[in-house]
């Protein structure tokens, strides 16, 4: 049996998407890939949704691919291959997407949890893309997604190299937000995808993830941002927002995700 992948809402505008395969430590396979894709699309159309968490079930966040002879990660040239088989990627979710890599993420388990936004990791998993030591390459973008978060200098060591380290190595390199211990890792996301979900207006929030994940000039970036102002200072929550803050009180916000441009 390949690695299902359940989608839950476990408090009100929070998804929890979870990776259902812990007897072979979530291995990932062809339709692992084509089920965490249709429950990212899901909480992208939901505009009840606003903050999403991807974990794993048992003791590993996923320890790569399933390696059976049945259960490729990939689909074959003829099937229209493609080394991204996740689609849409998390980046292009309009909502927070937290990676709450809860033990082991090797492979593609630690490339699509950079395809989130924040990751917080087990201080004692190990991680890896060990694809060179495989005569393959890195997968799901990660030589724009580890480059990106960490740069040069730490992307080669980790592609070229193939090595893996700990959970507390990929929070010292800049890889992951916070390393804490395995059993504090989903409370802690769930913690901040609630914070998100309550207080952080949803239109902003993909406004902004937009702009963080284009590959653009800063000239563009900043008439983006402008462009991304002048919307959002003409509708309610440029109010709202001031209002809740000086009352003390959770926003009501008005805006949704979904009006913000393309879905996933």
């Amino acid at each position: 049996m390949s690695t299902s992948v359940r989608l839950e809402i476990v408090d009100p505008g929070v998804a929890v998407i979870t990776l259902d395969g812990p007897g072979r430590l979530n291995a990932f396979s062809a339709d692992t890939a084509r089920r965490l894709g249709a429950a990212y699309r899901r909480c992208d159309a939901d505009d009840t949704v606003r903050a999403v968490v991807v974990t794993g079930a048992g003791r590993a966040f996923c320890a790569g691919a399933d390696m059976s002879a049945d259960a490729a990660v990939f689909d074959s040239p003829a099937d229209g291959f493609s080394a991204s088989p996740i689609q849409p990627p998390a980046w292009r979710v309009r909502k927070l997407v937290v990676a709450a890599v809860n033990g082991h993420a090797i492979g593609i388990g630690l490339t699509l949890a950079l395809q989130c936004d924040v990751r917080l990791v087990a201080e004692d998993a190990t991680l890896g893309v060990p694809q060179v030591r495989r005569g393959m390459i890195g997968d799901c973008a990660v030589h724009y997604t580890l480059k990106r978060a960490v740069g040069l200098a730490v992307a080669a060591d980790v592609l070229l190299t193939g090595r893996t380290f700990t959970g507390r190595d990929a929070a010292a390199m800049g890889i992951a937000s916070r390393a804490l211990p395995a059993d504090d890792v989903l409370p802690a996301a769930l913690e901040l995808a609630r914070d998100v979900a309550v207080n952080a207006n949803p239109a902003s929030v993909a406004y902004s993830k937009r702009l963080l994940w284009t590959e653009t000039d800063a000239d563009t970036v900043a008439a983006e941002e402008t462009t991304v102002h002048l919307t959002l200072m003409g509708g309610p929550d440029a109010a709202e927002g001031p209002a809740a803050w000086r009352a003390k009180r959770p926003p009501v916000w008005r805006s949704v995700a979904s009006e913000t441009g393309d879905p996933a």
